[in-house]
Order: C-alpha cells, then structure tokens, then sequence
C-alpha cells in the first residue's frame, strides 16, 4: 500500500515507517523537524520537510499521489509545556489535524490511523480504562487529542472513510537493532531519563511524588515497547481494509508498574550507582494509567514480543550507549 505519515522522524513515526516498510509498503514522511530527527528517516522512505499546516503543499502531495492510508502521528506531546502554552497545542494537535483529516478525506483517503494518548482519560478510580469510558483529560495536551478524537468521529459521519483512533499509553525502548529510538533534549519519559542515568549522561533521577494513593506511593503507567506498538499500526492498517470499518483502541500491555518498580528494574539492568530524588508532584500527572486491552486483544492479529519492563529499559540502555558512543546527538 502507498502510506503518508505525518511525524514519521519521530520516535514512534520512524518505528511505524520501518515497521511498514519491512512489510512491503510505500511509505512517505511528512515532518517539520521541530521534534523529529532526520538521523530517524529510513532512507527507503519518501521524505518532505514540511509542516501538515502548509495546506497549499498537502493538497499538491495529495493529488499527485494516490494514498490508500494516512497515520497521522505529528504532534506536541509534552503535558507541562501544554500547561503553560495550551494555544500551541490546540492549534497543532487540534485545528492543524482537523484541517489534514479534511484534506486527505477531500482528496479521497479512506483509511486514517490517528495516535492519540491515554491522557485523553484523565485521573480514574478505575483499575484499568475501557475505550468505552468516560474521556476527563486533565491537561491541554490530553485535551487537544481529545477534540482532535471527536472531530475525526464527526466526520466520518458525512463522509466515507474509517478510522483506527490509536490511544498510546507509555511508549518506551528502541528499536532492537537501535536503527532508531527516542531522542529528545528536555525529554520527560521516565525511561528514557532512567537510561540516560544509568549511562551517566544524567546525574540523578527524580520521582515526581511518592504519596499517591498506590502500593507504593509512586505513579504507575502501563510501558508498551515501541516495537509492539509499530506492529499495532501494521495490524491496524490490516484491520481498517479487511473489516471496512472504524475502531478506537488502546494500546498497552493492560499492566502497571510503578515508577519505584521502574527504577528497580533499572538498578538490575547495570551496574552503575543510580541516584535517585523525591520531588513534588507535577501539575497535570494522572496518579495511575492502566489499559483494559480486550479490544486490541480481539480485534487485531497481534502478540507482543517485548512485553518485558527489563526488555524495555535495556533496550532503551542500549540506543542511550549508541547515542553517546556514536556522539550522534
């Protein structure tokens, strides 16, 4: 299939374009670089530095190709910058998304896979959120995808096409063949701060709160490997042909761990000395986040290869080591 994805230099966009390309699609990129990174770009892939606000050029990419799938995965996704500047993620996340969903709907795309983000749900008491619950974001980061998630609904409702809306929950570790891995210069990933710790590039880590009210005190997020996530993607595209139809679905591993589970298993993946700083809680951070995946478990042909937290952070230890080596960044 001819697939365009928006964010394709990005962490996930450049697993999801590998992922494709090694299963035989035709993959073109579309990023603007503000966070992604050509280093990530897989040379097999059609490649345009553009902004998906630039309507003029998506409307000419689009008439000149014949796309069978957009995976629109450009986007801001840090929660404490969306607090203090909520306008530039409203006008990336949601205006700028509704504006390429109308044009690729315009120029005849019938398949789109939007990532969005568990953030759309917000704090719950609930052990583990359904897709069917009630969406209360806490933040404007989770409250862009939001809007952005019922405004492609509304669509579809007087135009023909389906859609796969994606709700990440915690993406961590890298490619394991490090082709490509998160790479970010004020990064707020847990384990990507816990790798760069562990090889020295950081002198500490901090835990943001320890008196919640879980086992331990500490937060807990539900850590998908990338590299299971790109193979959603895959299989998602499968979905939206075989079935002609749309679906929201989250995407995890439907278990938790704690942020002091996190960093213990960080402690048993090296042999370095980690220290570690209780700090306050951030604003905006659900205390626990966990995924109910019976409809990605139902719905897909997919089984996850990495669903191990010592296979995600030694992963994520070993793009960290490359990064450093290589002096790539």
């Amino acid at each position: 299939m001819n697939i365009l994805i928006t964010g394709g230099a990005g962490y996930i966009g450049s697993h999801v374009s590998y992922k494709l390309l090694e299963s035989g699609h035709k993959v073109s990129i579309i990023d603007d670089l503000s966070n992604g990174y050509r280093y990530l770009i897989p040379k097999e892939a059609s490649f345009y530095q553009k902004n998906i606000n630039d309507i003029n050029f998506i409307n000419n990419l689009l008439q000149k190709n014949n796309f069978d799938i957009l995976i629109h995965l450009a986007g801001y996704i840090k929660v404490k910058e969306s607090i203090i500047n909520p306008k530039k993620y409203y006008n990336n996340n949601t205006y700028n998304s509704e504006m390429l969903f109308v044009n690729c709907i315009k120029n005849g795309i019938k398949n789109i896979i939007f990532s969005s983000t568990a953030a759309v749900y917000g704090n719950t008491t609930k052990y583990k959120v359904s897709e069917s619950d009630q969406l209360n974001p806490i933040n404007p980061y989770g409250k862009s995808k939001a809007l952005a998630e019922k405004i492609l609904i509304d669509l579809r409702k007087k135009n023909k096409f389906n859609y796969m809306i994606l709700r990440y929950f915690n993406v961590a570790g890298a490619d394991p063949s490090l082709r490509c891995g998160l790479i970010s210069k004020d990064s707020s990933h847990l384990i990507k701060l816990a790798a760069e710790t562990a090889i020295g590039k950081k002198e500490s880590i901090t835990i943001f709160g320890n008196d919640y009210p879980t086992k331990d005190g500490t937060a807990i997020r539900d850590y998908i490997h990338v590299s299971d996530l790109a193979n959603i993607h895959l299989e998602s595209i499968n979905y939206l042909v075989e079935s002609n139809n749309s679906l929201i679905m989250n995407c995890g591993y439907g278990k938790g761990y704690s942020v002091k589970e996190v960093l213990d298993a960080l402690k048993n993946n090296t042999k370095n000395n980690i220290k570690i700083k209780i700090g306050k809680k951030r604003e905006g951070d659900a205390f626990s986040s966990i995924s109910d995946i019976s409809l990605l478990e139902s719905k897909i042909k997919w089984k996850p290869q990495y669903n191990d937290i010592n296979k995600i952070i030694k992963s994520s230890i070993d793009w960290e080591t490359k990064l450093k080596n290589e002096k790539i960044f």
